[in-house]
């Protein structure tokens, strides 16, 4: 039987972006995520968390977390609080670790693309992070097509380069991997 432990994985990896990075709300958190879980794909043919990206104006967001936002289930709402600060006319939301992170789930690879994007964007309020998950032909900018593709699903593979040298075995390996993950779900 197959165990992908992603739900925890997601958890953790919220507890520790909240751990290393400053100015950590909510559009910086799905920023984050779609870097993670893309640049993973990109290496290995499968995502970190297994969340699925839609194309919204403001970037990819992780639907199934943006359903939850307001109302978090117990498990991540015991990992993690969020905290309303109010900013001249708006409120932002900032996401405070409630648990340690734990790293038991992770492979050494999503360790270290994790600690990669945290000393990247450390510092960064989510608006400088728009010209690099909106990339002029990269996978949130071929579905969003100016606004034709609202709401439509990121597929992984988008994000992997028509000329990325390993292109092939990747898409190979991801296919593999969702073929194990129907079994195992039945």
């Amino acid at each position: 039987m197959l165990i992908t432990h992603e739900r925890e994985k997601l958890i953790n990896v919220i507890v520790y972006f909240a751990q290393h990075t400053q100015h950590f709300g909510k559009i910086k958190l799905f920023k984050l995520l779609y870097l993670l879980d893309f640049e993973h794909f990109r290496q290995t043919g499968r995502s970190v968390t297994g969340l699925e990206y839609r194309a919204w104006e403001l970037g990819p967001v992780p639907i199934r977390l943006m359903q939850e936002w307001e109302d978090l289930k117990p498990d991540l709402a015991a990992a993690i609080s969020i905290q309303p600060e109010r900013v001249i006319d708006y409120v932002r939301e900032t996401v405070v670790p409630r648990a340690e992170f734990d790293d038991s789930y992770f492979s050494k690879r999503e360790l270290r693309i994790m600690a990669e994007l945290a000393n990247r964007y450390r510092d960064v309020y989510s608006p400088k992070m728009i010209d690099v998950t909106h990339a002029e032909n990269g996978a949130w900018d071929r579905v969003w097509s100016n606004g034709m593709g609202f709401d439509q699903r990121i597929a992984y593979d988008l994000g992997l380069a028509d000329d990325e040298p390993y292109r092939d075995a990747i898409l190979e390996a991801a296919e593999e991997y969702q073929a194990i993950l129907s079994s195992a779900r039945g």
